[in-house]
């Protein structure tokens, strides 16, 4: 599994665990939201990145997907990280990315024309108005 693999199963977890504290309120509407819950956490287990390539690349050899393995069982009483394994673990820096892409004209240069155009349209305008006044 890929780190948005997990990603995202991690998601699907969290609305399970949601699902479960809904359907433990015990009335009609913590039911139907555990429904809806559980729901949307088997799709999002649909969207994990590795299925949807597999997907991609079946389609185009005509071959059928592989179908998604089970979910993990949730634990039943998770225990805490131990908070030395909390601590991230320093990395470098991402890399600087160039604030302005290369190429193309700026937007300014648009937004300026429309502006002269404007004003270049309101006074033919205004003065073809006075040409023919309306008394």
């Amino acid at each position: 599994m890929t780190s948005a693999d997990l990603l995202v199963e991690r998601g699907a977890q969290g609305l399970h665990r949601l699902a479960g504290r809904a359907a433990a309120r015990g009335d009609g509407v913590g039911t139907w939201l555990a429904e809806e819950l559980e729901a949307d956490a088997a799709f999002l287990r649909k969207l994990k990145p590795s299925l949807i390539a597999a997907r991609m690349r079946a389609g185009t050899n005509g071959a059928a997907p592989a179908e998604p393995p089970p979910p993990p069982p949730a634990p039943a009483n998770p225990e805490p990280p131990p908070a030395a394994a909390a601590a991230p673990e320093p990395t470098a820096p991402p890399p600087k990315r160039n604030p302005k892409p290369s190429g193309g004209p700026s937007p300014w240069l648009f937004v300026g024309a429309a502006l002269v155009v404007g004003v270049v349209a309101a006074k033919v305008l205004d003065w073809r108005g006075h040409a023919h006044p309306r008394d």
